[in-house]
């Protein structure tokens, strides 16, 4: 990424996330999808008028939210990519509009880890480092949270250590 001359050559992140983010990400479209149908089934239990067209929606609703949560997280695991370097912090985010995030060790300011009850549950964890960008912190999602964990104090040891920027 950072050349000899100090010049940023973009290339693809080298680290891929924990695989156990697919299912992470997976439970996560399932609940997002098991709320609304579970409404539109009891309201359509209940609404005789309505019944065939709340339980229609029910069941499209249901089908589309279990493809999007069988294809769109293997989607996701082959295109979000990270790197921590001595000089930056890289991530590679999105599939159809691409993000790539480079915050510069000597921009952090913060560096957290958060796992949340799913998290949790698959052992997963996310890394967020704050700068002073504009665009907000860079966060590392889908990660190990022992990973999580050991990237965090690398990235704390990294940036004590870096003279802060001038400019």
């Amino acid at each position: 990424m950072v050349t000899g001359e100090g010049t940023v050559r973009l290339r693809p992140p080298r680290n891929t996330l924990d695989r156990r983010a697919v299912g992470w990400w997976r439970a996560q479209w399932l609940l997002l999808t098991a709320v609304p149908v579970l409404v539109l089934g009891v309201l359509g239990a209940y609404l005789a008028p309505a019944r065939f067209w709340l339980l229609t929606a029910a069941v499209v609703l249901a089908a589309a939210g279990t493809v999007c949560a069988v294809l769109l997280p293997l989607w996701w695991f082959r295109t979000h990519r990270w790197e921590v370097t001595d000089e930056a912090v890289y991530v590679r985010t999105g599939v159809l509009r691409q993000e790539w995030r480079i915050a510069p060790m000597s921009r952090i300011q913060t560096v957290d880890t958060v796992r949340g009850p799913l998290e949790q549950l698959w052992r997963l964890a996310t890394v967020t480092v704050t700068t002073a960008s504009a665009k907000g912190a860079v966060r590392i999602e889908g990660l190990d949270h022992e990973v999580a964990a050991e990237l965090a104090e690398r990235l704390t040891r990294i940036t004590r250590d870096t003279p802060g920027d001038a400019t």
